[in-house]
């Protein structure tokens, strides 16, 4: 362009135009803008014996499962096997086999319309993998989201697995996180919400998911088979959490305290402004709380109770294919109440027990705390058992609780030394586990191997604690406090006496 106005100019100057060929000359007087260049399709001497194999392979596509249809990688490797004669590269088939595709209508690809909503109106759900980190361990958990379609807010909340008594119960958080309840929820077609796929959008739903549904007051839609873009809200959400807030990988404790994280990520996302609009999404949220439907007076009855559970005779009960310790006679009858990530067990009324659930099979979850009266009558079994085993394996029995036990058994005889043992792990439960650690600690630092002594230390205040009950004391003692008498006149009188 800038050439062609150079020439424009020469030519009404008068000059004689130098460089450029006369044909451009031409047409450059003829009009200021350059012509179109024409495209000239190179031949493809590879590619061509091949373009019928080609056709032939997309063809049979047409009327295959969409599942199983043919990538540019598989039709080049095919191509390779055979029609080895012809050798070609697979840049050149992929960028052939793309340009077909889309002649074809076989792209996959399609126009979608852009979509608006009203506040409150409609939230999409979904689950989606991630890998964490808890207690030091990576573990892939399985992640809840709930998007406001017409906000963009956010809820995600972690499980260990994705059942149904964990979808409904994170939808009751979610419904707190957003201060209400939307009037429509979509969901794909999962199996813990749809019995039945029937014509359309008709739906045979569980009974639970229907008796949840009605509890709460929504409407629940449901998209096509395979079709992830009528939700692509949440399925952008998912994306978009997971790069932001997932990478590097989170860490946390135990599960309670990565979903305090996660709940601290959604309060932080929702302080960005979405592109295209004029409000942050915190600001919007708060104009679309009033739109939502409020909460029922009460939560849904998400806990399965199971009555009449016998303890065996290793003070265990099975609940859900796994056993879990319980601090009740063998024989007797309890109750277990299941939650999506833990396990409560009561007896006559009173909760003995309370567990981290496990969903593998055939596994045994066991307290040290709960045998701590028979392992005081059998204080042999207490090394090799299985509970301590497996709080060495979680890091809750730290290398100084064996040290000052290998003393206090060499100091009073291992059935002595294992009881004083057993005094200061009962003492974890009511003074605190990391402060019978940190007393232990201390005592060996000083040399004292005994559990009174560890103990007293446990029990003493801190220096600032000390120094807390010294000025409270002060204080309290300054109202008694009076001036000193004055002896002089008692001396005046002492100064008379020969």
């Amino acid at each position: 362009m800038e050439l062609f106005e150079e020439i424009r100019r020469g030519y009404a100057a008068g000059e004689t135009i130098h460089g450029v060929h006369r044909r451009m000359v031409r047409q450059a007087i003829a009009s200021a803008i350059p012509p179109e260049r024409k495209n000239h399709e190179r031949k493809q001497p590879r590619l061509e014996p091949l373009k019928a194999v080609i056709a032939a392979i997309l063809k049979a596509d047409q009327q295959s499962p969409r599942k199983q249809r043919h990538t540019a990688h598989r039709i080049w490797t095919r191509l390779g096997e055979e029609q080895p004669q012809y050798p070609i590269s697979e840049a050149t088939v992929s960028r052939y086999v793309q340009r077909r595709k889309q002649e074809l209508g076989l792209s996959g690809r399609v126009v979608c319309v852009p979509q608006s909503y009203e506040l409150g109106g409609e939230a999409q759900v979904d689950w989606f993998e991630a890998v964490v980190k808890l207690g030091g361990e990576a573990c892939k958990l399985q992640f809840f989201a709930m998007r406001s379609m017409a906000t963009g807010n956010a809820y995600h909340r972690a499980y260990r697995q994705g059942t149904q008594q964990a979808l409904l119960e994170a939808h009751e958080h979610a419904f707190a996180y957003f201060g209400g309840v939307f009037h429509l929820l979509r969901y794909d077609n999962m199996a813990s919400l749809v019995k039945k796929i029937l014509r359309g959008r008709q739906r045979v739903e569980t009974e639970r998911m229907i008796a949840f549904r009605s509890h709460w007051g929504f409407q629940s839609a449901y998209c096509n088979p395979a079709k992830g873009n009528e939700k692509g809200g949440v399925e952008g959400e998912l994306g978009w959490f997971r790069r932001n807030y997932l990478t590097p990988v989170p860490e946390a404790a135990n599960l309670e305290e990565l979903n305090a994280q996660l709940l601290e990520m959604c309060y932080q996302a929702r302080q960005r402004t979405i592109p295209g609009k004029s409000v942050s999404i915190f600001e919007a949220s708060l104009q679309e709380s009033g739109a939502l439907l409020p909460h029922a007076e009460e939560g849904f009855a998400l806990e399965e109770v199971i009555d009449g559970i016998v303890v065996d005779g290793q003070g265990r009960v099975k609940v859900k294919a796994n056993w879990y310790s319980a601090p009740v006679g063998p024989g007797q009858r309890v109750r277990a109440v299941v939650w999506p990530s833990e396990i409560t067990i009561s007896y006559s009324g009173r909760r003995v027990a309370k567990h981290e659930r496990c969903y593998q099979r055939g596994q045994q979850v066991l307290n040290l705390e709960h045998y701590l009266d028979v392992l005081e009558k059998k204080p042999g079994a207490m090394s090799g058992s299985t509970p301590l085993q497996q709080w060495r394996q979680a890091g809750r029995w730290p290398a100084c609780l064996d040290r000052i036990w290998e003393r206090l058994e060499l100091k009073l005889g291992k059935s002595a030394g294992t009881r004083e043992m057993i005094t200061l792990v009962r003492a974890g439960l009511s003074e605190g586990w990391e402060r019978v650690i940190a007393a232990v600690e201390e005592s060996l630092r000083i040399g004292v191997t005994d559990a009174a002594a560890v103990l007293h230390i446990l029990r003493m205040p801190d220096p600032e604690e000390r120094r807390r009950y010294a000025v409270a004391l002060a204080e309290e003692l300054a109202q008694f406090e009076r001036p000193m008498p004055s002896m002089d006149e008692y001396d005046l009188l002492l100064g008379g006496i020969q």
